[in-house]
């Protein structure tokens, strides 16, 4: 296709981008007062394939509250084999009580949207839109899946067991994010966020009257100095030049007041950059479980889950996802970033077919949103949501024509 038609498709984005802007926001808003837990985001689900019938965009329900919608392109493909590409985006919430007092705050305790999903989901209703409207534009399909279960690492695999990326030759995803300036978009190749794994560490001692404490081994105590311990791995037998963290999460012992603990456990998780650091500290955390209870006579007993690899963008959809940006919105809007030591399970979509996953600036102390992903206070300039829609569907756009 000649420059024409591609300089006519980015101008109709920015202009129905332009246009829905009102309603990719007030999406947002009600995902975010309505969140649910990961996989069972059963109300998601429905809500969002009724977006999906009032476009007119076909869809399948697929891993119990996925939702895979299709935008297949009506220009010719010259004889060639059409291309397909998929966009992803997640649609779960966290364990947390908000904080924030908006006046479309979360309507169930205990439940937050502290992650940005509410976003992700409104923005890819706008980009589906968006392709609907433009599909004249461009041969091959759009494909765009409405994941559950990010949080729990385990959404993206039952997407793709349930077909997601059959036939699909990229993927792209979008991460709004917390640590960038609104409306900056960081779409740098390479390793963008880490090795996401997670362990569980068993305690045993000898449960004792609290008022005899010599008389058992106190299961609490002895977990207190493996916390302490596992600070000191990263602090001194890692390389500061290495990043890693190592995370106690949960700390659970006791029974009773008067009864000290012949039993308890820490939860954690792992995050590291490189392959050999990952390979290397479960033997690292096992050493040291067992050798801090030995001391004290109790037994631990370690159990260590790998969970979603790192992420990491393929140079050609970079350099794509780039182009993008500065197509729909300057190259003014392209940010740099260095990455993050959080997990994200898209990585498990990149060991199927290359992509591009995007960083997408959110944070402006000025309208409130200057808290982290998870935080209880956690918001967003809004004003980024439109235009996430529009790269999303830019991206796409610029694939299916060739480039």
């Amino acid at each position: 296709m000649g420059y024409g038609v591609e300089q006519r498709a980015t101008e109709r984005v920015k202009a129905i981008g332009a246009a829905i802007e009102s309603s990719i926001i007030a999406d947002r808003r009600y995902y975010h007062a309505h969140p649910e837990p990961s996989g069972k985001e059963h109300a998601t689900s429905e809500s969002i394939c009724g977006r999906l019938d009032a476009l007119g965009v076909p869809y399948r329900r697929v891993a119990e509250t996925g939702v895979i919608a299709s935008v297949r392109g009506a220009a010719g493909a010259s004889g060639e084999a059409c291309r397909a590409i998929a966009l992803r985006c997640d649609i779960d919430a966290l364990p947390v009580t908000e904080r924030t007092g908006l006046p479309y705050a979360s309507e169930k305790i205990g439940m937050m949207h502290a992650c940005g999903h509410d976003c992700h989901i409104a923005m890819m209703l706008g980009a589906t839109r968006i392709l609907r409207d433009l599909a004249s534009e461009f041969a091959g399909e759009a494909r765009i899946l409405f994941q559950p279960a990010e949080e729990i690492s385990i959404g993206s695999t039952k997407m793709i067991e349930a077909g997601a990326l059959d036939g699909v030759d990229t993927i792209y995803g979008a991460h709004i994010w917390s640590e960038i300036d609104a409306g900056l978009f960081s779409c740098e190749a390479g390793r963008r966020m880490a090795h996401t794994d997670w362990f569980r560490i068993d305690i045993e001692g000898v449960s004792a009257h609290g008022s005899m404490p010599h008389k058992g081994v106190d299961a609490i105590v002895v977990g207190a100095e493996m916390i302490d311990a596992l600070q000191i791995l990263v602090s001194r037998d890692i390389s500061p030049f290495e990043p890693a963290v190592v995370t106690v999460g949960e700390f659970h012992g006791g029974e009773a007041r008067n009864i000290m603990a012949g039993s308890a456990y820490l939860t954690g998780t792992v995050r590291t950059w490189s392959d050999e650091l990952r390979r290397e500290l479960p033997s690292c955390i096992e050493h040291i479980a067992e050798k801090t209870a030995h001391t004290f006579g109790a037994v631990a007993r370690v159990t260590y889950e790998e969970g979603n690899a790192g992420l990491s963008n393929d140079v050609k959809c970079a350099k794509r996802a780039q182009l993008a940006v500065a197509e729909v919105l300057g190259a003014e809007a392209l940010g740099k970033y260095r990455g993050t030591l959080s997990g994200e399970d898209f990585s498990e979509y990149l060991r199927v077919v290359p992509g591009v996953f995007v960083f997408i600036g959110c944070r402006n102390p000025e309208v409130g949103a200057s808290h982290p992903q998870h935080s209880c206070y956690y918001d967003v300039d809004e004003s980024v949501l439109a235009k996430g829609s529009m790269v999303a569907a830019q991206y796409a756009i610029d694939f299916l024509q060739g480039r």
